[in-house]
């Protein structure tokens, strides 16, 4: 496991930028057994104000990027990965418990089952305040 006090910020290890990185902070990283990581969602997220006028929620395919990234930074943390993209492959029986609202900080919780080549998959949980408001299992592809 990574030495808490030395975690980089999360650019520094994922290749997504703003708009489209949904990672605030990284918690702990095993490289070899999961992540954890937050996202505090803004009050002035752009796809906020058409999901939905009126009534703000963080869409569900958002909360499961936040679930990959997070999954992302343990195996982007792997020597053999360093500076390499792991791609989104597939999402297996996600679960949305509750809405997300804008000001609410995501706590990403993934834990790796499997890595074969160059396809992994692995388990994940995203709470608010400790709240479940979704999991899935997430399928990864790692660029050749």
């Amino acid at each position: 496991m990574l030495d808490p006090s030395k975690y980089p910020a999360p650019e520094e290890i994922l290749p997504h930028r703003p708009p489209f990185l949904f990672v605030t902070r990284i918690v702990s990283i095993d490289p070899e057994k999961g992540a954890v990581a937050e996202y505090d969602v803004p009050h002035d997220l752009s796809i906020l104000r058409g999901h939905f006028p009126g009534h703000p929620i963080l869409p569900g395919v958002i909360v499961l990027e936040m679930l990959a990234q997070t999954g992302a930074l343990a195996i982007l943390s792997r020597e053999e990965f360093k500076g390499k993209l792991a791609y989104l492959a597939g999402v297996e029986s996600a679960r949305f418990r509750r809405p997300v609202n804008p000001g609410d900080t995501l706590r990403g919780e993934i834990t790796m089952d499997s890595m074969r080549l160059n396809i992994g998959r692995a388990r994940g949980t995203v709470t608010v305040e400790g709240e479940e408001v979704a999991r899935a299992t997430i399928l990864f592809a790692m660029q050749k």
